[in-house]
């Protein structure tokens, strides 16, 4: 095992880092993707999880023991782990290896892998790479928010103005978080007060909120690698993302996520639906 060393990166660092770890998971992963020999399991939670999770999580985990001996990491398929640590650590590396995984085995190109860093437990780096779609998100707190598709330069990403209920675009993921949580009215009643409703599902949401596409995003029952690298990119592209409580940070196992404008609005609307 490396030594432990200080970490004394800087945010531009950390953010190169997870841009290369993104760049060799898109390499696992799309070679997977509709491979004719994919392995397929169930997890406890009864979840599925395939080959190309695990594959891209271990390759994710080795390169940041060499390069952060000292950072912790928590990972959806292989838990937490203290690499080189003395218990003292407030650097965690959150990984998603493949958000979507129900899409990306049954060949849908909506899936993509979550790389965030969180100091004292708030995510100040996140990368969101969707091979499949082209498309890499990432943000890193004081550096803005920025897209790029395959081919094209990188670009600033900044979420909409739309400032009234009526006029918005909401992406509530699906019926069955909702209806888990007892909510599902709730949801219909969001979806009768705006202009569109849409379930899109899964990190592209989320993406599209920070590219002004869509104005808010709504989902139950989430792990922190579920949207953890997704708060900064929504932070810095000026956005607001809570719980649906309104606690912050990806620990509240919920995501309500504005332009910002409406976020005031969308919690009211919520509340007063609440038994």
């Amino acid at each position: 095992m490396t030594e432990t060393q200080p970490a004394n990166y800087s945010r531009s660092d950390d953010l190169s880092l997870a841009l290369a770890l993104a760049a060799d998971a898109d390499l696992i992963s799309l070679d997977r993707f509709r491979a004719v020999d994919l392995v397929i399991s169930t997890k406890p939670d009864r979840t599925f999880v395939t080959d190309a999770d695990q594959a891209v999580e271990r390759g994710i985990r080795s390169a940041i023991e060499r390069a952060r001996p000292s950072d912790a990491i928590l990972g959806e398929e292989y838990g937490a782990a203290e690499y080189g640590m003395t218990g003292e650590s407030t650097r965690q590396w959150i990984i998603d290896p493949i958000d979507g995984t129900a899409n990306f085995l049954r060949g849908v190109p909506i899936w993509g892998t979550l790389i965030a860093l969180a100091v004292d437990g708030v995510p100040v780096v996140g990368v969101v790479s969707a091979p499949a779609l082209g498309k890499r998100w990432w943000a890193a707190t004081g550096h803005g928010a920025w897209a790029q598709a395959e081919g094209e330069a990188a670009r600033p990403i900044r979420v909409s103005g739309v400032e009234n209920l009526a006029d918005a675009s909401l992406s509530y993921n699906n019926i069955q978080g909702w209806d888990g949580e007892g909510r599902v009215d709730d949801v219909i009643d969001l979806s009768r007060r705006v202009w569109r409703a849409r379930s899109i599902g899964d990190m592209w949401s989320f993406m599209l909120l920070a590219e002004g596409a869509v104005d808010i995003v709504a989902e139950w029952d989430l792990k922190p690698w579920d949207i953890a690298a997704i708060i900064p990119i929504v932070e810095e592209a000026g956005g607001r993302f809570t719980s649906m409580s309104g606690g912050s940070g990806p620990w509240g196992g919920s995501a309500l996520a504005t332009n910002g404008l409406l976020h005031e609005g969308v919690v009211t609307a919520l509340a007063q639906r609440e038994h």
